[in-house]
């Protein structure tokens, strides 16, 4: 049996993520390992915080603490948020550990090895006013491709261009905001990617099946003017990994750290390490190499668009020049961007929601329906409030939550708290199974292939169908003139309801474990047919009326919430 690994995009240490960082990779990640795991497959489902480099520095000074308290500090905060929206993550790690700083060497010895590393003398902006280098991220100015004015020194995050700092227009420091810059020369490592160019199209070439978003974006950088360039990959910072080769001091690269978009996708590996260090499970290798057993493991990656070049371009250099069996990404799932309310989400703006906040007004289920079922997968989208409230009000309280109460209050009436006796199934519900039958595949089949919207209008749609069965089979009329009728129906839509908590459980884990306590069982396990599935619960087993699984958003609620998240996070 295929065994999934699965990893989400590091979200960097400086500070809380906003709804569109969270589904533009970890949330939909988690889906897609709930799911699996549901299906009875193993998964390891790894993530970290992404803790070196320009934004845990600026971040640290900003909090006035030193910068190794602070990452602890965040990841701390972070790891909080991730239980709070029910990540399951196997581990969530530090790219500064111990394992990701022996990783990061490891592999920058084994390229050297091959000769894909070379030391060069380069130019770089020196800040008078700060007294520094400034490499990579402590640089905005324009970006020469768009025009995009706060653009980074290693990207701009408007057209995904990678840069170097010194290709950016009007540079100023992202520090002081000086524009007192000149520039000096200094020593870095750089791999040499050009090397490894017709390696990587090769490789990009046989992956069937990728997202347009994926690939496009892969081949157009690897193909357009700018090419695939041999790439800096130390820096001038105090914060970070060590350049050393190996276990090996290198010379003439003394007090200098390794880049972090080289070392934070090692993270992804180092995490597994992790995992077993911290006692989570066994034998990490079985993943991550080849030679080690991994030849039967899918590895999906998940991340928003503007890291695809990092992932599908820099990372695989890495595992390619390193010369030795590691397991490549088989799938990876990309992402456009969701906007806030006519404008973007910005963490360096504060525009938008943050995870804090928005589990302080609503529970996570709430914001992971919502975001699932309009991920921005074939297109940018939109998160307004209007839409929020009438998706949860319309799909989670009226559909979902509307049926469960309607069925466990009218059986409680009728019948009691246990699932009743008497009848059989008709015509009625012959046909529900069969519709139930077509929806369930075509969910299975989108949920496998990561359609998620598609999945979550299916799942949506098996909801409905519950609901127009109880509407047109009326069981409070039929019980009038024949009761065992009416209790063959109700417990049909017990059962149901027991169906719906396993089917729900990848998108809403919260209500659907609400939902199994209520029909007080434990067995969730996946339908492979939905006959018997949906006589799981029998006659006189007991169950509890829950109390309101959604509830609706007022037009009040609503207009308070737009007001307060109307400005500036401070």
């Amino acid at each position: 049996m295929t065994r999934h690994l699965i990893t989400s995009a590091i979200p960097y240490i400086n500070g809380i993520k906003h709804l569109g960082n969270l589904i533009g990779s970890q949330l939909p990640a988690d889906l897609f390992a709930r799911y699996q795991r549901a299906r009875g497959r193993e998964v390891l489902f790894l993530c970290a915080t992404d803790e070196h480099g320009t934004p845990a520095e600026l971040a640290a000074a900003k909090a006035g603490l030193p910068v190794a308290d602070y990452c602890k500090q965040m990841h701390a905060t972070q790891s909080k948020l991730a239980e709070g929206f029910r990540l399951s993550f196997d581990h969530y790690g530090r790219s500064s550990s111990a394992q990701n700083h022996a990783l990061t060497q490891h592999f920058a010895g084994k390229l050297a090895e091959n000769g894909l590393i070379e030391e060069r003398s380069e130019r770089q902006v020196y800040s008078n006013a700060d007294g520094r280098f400034l490499p990579d991220r402590y640089i905005e100015g324009t970006c020469p491709n768009c025009g995009y004015d706060k653009a980074r020194g290693d990207q701009c995050e408007n057209c995904t261009k990678q840069l170097e700092p010194t290709d950016l227009i009007d540079p100023r420091s992202a520090i002081s905001g000086s524009t007192d810059l000149e520039v000096r020369e200094t020593k870095h490592l750089y791999l040499l990617q050009s090397k490894l160019k017709d390696d990587l199209d090769a490789w990009i070439d046989s992956q069937t099946g990728w997202p347009v978003l994926t690939t496009s974006i892969a081949k157009k950088w690897l193909h357009d003017g700018y090419g695939l360039q041999d790439r800096g990959i130390t820096r001038d910072l105090d914060w970070g990994i060590p350049v050393r080769r190996g276990d090996a001091d290198w010379p003439g690269m003394e007090g200098k750290v390794f880049y972090v978009w080289f070392d934070a996708p090692i993270e992804y590996i180092a995490c597994g390490a992790e995992w077993v260090e911290a006692g989570k499970g066994e034998d990490w290798e079985r993943w991550w190499r080849t030679d080690k057993g991994a030849d039967d493991v899918r590895y999906t990656q998940f991340m928003g668009k503007d890291n695809v070049p990092f992932h599908t371009l820099s990372f695989p250099a890495t595992l390619i020049g390193s010369g030795e069996p590691w397991k490549r990404v088989d799938y990876l799932k990309s992402f456009n961007y969701l906007n806030y309310d006519g404008g973007q989400f910005s963490t360096s703006q504060g525009r938008g929601i943050f995870m804090d906040q928005a589990l302080e007004i609503l529970p996570a289920d709430y914001w992971r329906w919502w975001l699932l079922s309009h991920v921005p997968e074939s297109s940018d989208s939109e998160f307004t409030w209007e839409n929020f409230q009438v998706s949860v009000n319309k799909d989670l309280a009226d559909v979902l939550g509307n049926f469960v109460s309607r069925v466990t209050k009218f059986c409680r009436s009728k019948f009691g708290e246990t699932v009743p006796e008497g009848g059989a199934w008709g015509a009625q519900e012959e046909a529900l199974i069969a519709e139930l039958t077509e929806h369930l595949t075509a969910y299975e089949r989108h949920m496998e292939a990561i359609e998620i919207r598609k999945a979550a209008g299916e799942l949506r749609a098996i909801w409905v169908a519950g609901n127009e069965y109880l509407q047109a089979s009326a069981p409070w009329s039929v019980f009038k003139e024949d009761p065992e009728r009416a209790a063959a129906q109700i417990r049909l839509a017990l059962n149901l309801i027991r169906l719906y908590a396993v089917l729900s459980a990848p998108f809403i884990p919260d209500a659907s474990g609400t939902l199994m306590e209520a029909m007080r069982t434990e067995d969730a396990n996946w339908p492979s047919d939905l006959s018997a599935a949906l006589k799981a619960l029998p006659a006189g087993h007991a169950f509890t009326v829950p109390d309101v699984t959604f509830r609706k958003i007022s037009d009040e609620e609503r207009e308070t919430w737009q007001d307060r998240f109307a400005g500036q996070r401070t």
